[in-house]
């Protein structure tokens, strides 16, 4: 005797996809997203972000070469201002920039203005000195606990140099302590250099690219990057 047990059938809704060999659709479809991409559509493969300061595939502009005497001046510049940062010398840090330079932190590569959209930071000097006040104040609470900083500045390279402007951009990554924890923040900064009557070398532009801007984060920045 058989002891052979019927198949139960698939039912009419699925009969159909039994004589398919692909049995997933994948094919672009914006109405009918599963899982993450049905709560997100961003999770889905990303488009160029073609107003990015180095879009996805772009080469960055090769080094320029410079004399070796200007190359170690831009450097200079650059690691005088991590120390600077890192020592809590808040105005010889502002004193780095011209009197109209500014420190601009966007939200994302994209940005190309800090007039038309939110940023992170977006201060002339006269704000840094506001900032400075603030932080220096003696009630200030972010700086009550146990709190410093350590950065490393890296792949400093010329990129082009116009009129009495220097382009610079580099690598950083930051290391901040506040009591037991540490958070760290890298990316990439850009300097736009100009040269003043003195002969001195100071920042018009300084341009923060965080490569982790849109993370959380506990607490909020409170001091330049």
């Amino acid at each position: 005797m058989s002891h052979d047990k019927a198949i139960p059938s698939a039912g009419p809704d699925f009969e159909h996809l039994l004589t398919q060999e692909v049995v997933i659709d994948g094919s672009a479809n914006t109405t009918l997203t599963t899982g993450a991409q049905s709560v997100e559509p961003d999770h889905s493969p990303r488009a160029p972000q073609h107003g990015a300061v180095t879009a996805p595939g772009q080469l960055p502009a090769p080094a320029l070469a410079v004399a070796p005497e200007l190359r170690a001046e831009v450097e200079q510049l650059l690691y005088r201002q991590a120390e600077l940062l890192d020592g809590k010398h808040w105005q010889a840090f502002i004193d780095l920039f011209t009197p109209d330079g500014v420190y601009w932190m966007p939200v994302n590569p994209a940005q190309t203005s800090w007039e038309a959209e939110p940023s992170i930071f977006a201060e002339d000097t006269l704000l840094m000195e506001v900032r400075k006040n603030r932080v220096t104040h003696p009630n200030a609470w972010s700086q009550a606990p146990m709190w410093e900083t350590n950065h490393l500045v890296s792949h400093v390279t010329i990129e082009s140099i116009g009129g009495n402007e220097i382009k610079v951009r580099s690598r950083f990554h930051l290391m901040e302590l506040r009591r037991d924890n540490v958070r760290h923040f890298g990316g990439r900064y850009q300097h736009w250099l100009v040269r003043g009557d003195d002969g001195v070398l100071r920042i018009r532009l300084q341009r923060v690219d965080l490569f982790n801007s849109q993370a959380p984060y506990d607490y909020v920045l409170q001091i330049w990057v």
